[in-house]
């Protein structure tokens, strides 16, 4: 399963969004994985826009398995400040973006309709 989510750092808070990021605990990063987080990936925009990448099994499922950590709750607390909406836990606030095209999957798909790629010809 892949998931792309988005949220909202506060622009004037973005340097220290980075600075945290650059290092973040050795024991959060074990409870992400362990707790089914694969490939995951953070992006900051200019203005503050945050887009997040993850593979995982069930996403509902490893976002609770980290709920149950105490690192996690340690982490969500002290990054609250920095989001636009802090009101609620960052982890909560992931706007789910939907995903409309996969290279790898519509590959396999046409590999598997025996479908050999084409390449189009310009048109005089």
């Amino acid at each position: 399963m892949r998931v792309c989510f988005r949220s909202s750092v506060q622009p004037e808070l973005m340097d220290e969004y980075k600075r945290r990021h650059a290092a973040v605990w050795p024991e959060m990063l074990r409870a992400l994985k362990d707790s089914g987080w694969n490939n995951y990936s953070l992006f900051l925009a200019p203005g503050g826009q945050l887009i997040g990448y993850v593979e995982c099994e069930d996403y509902e499922a490893a976002q609770a398995r980290m709920a149950l950590t105490d690192v996690n709750a340690r982490w969500q607390a002290g990054m609250a400040g920095l989001f636009a909406d802090s009101n609620v836990p960052p982890d909560e606030g992931f706007e789910i973006v939907e995903e409309v095209f996969n290279l790898e999957d519509q590959l396999a798909s046409a590999s598997e309709a025996g479908d050999a790629p084409t390449h189009q010809k310009e048109q005089a």
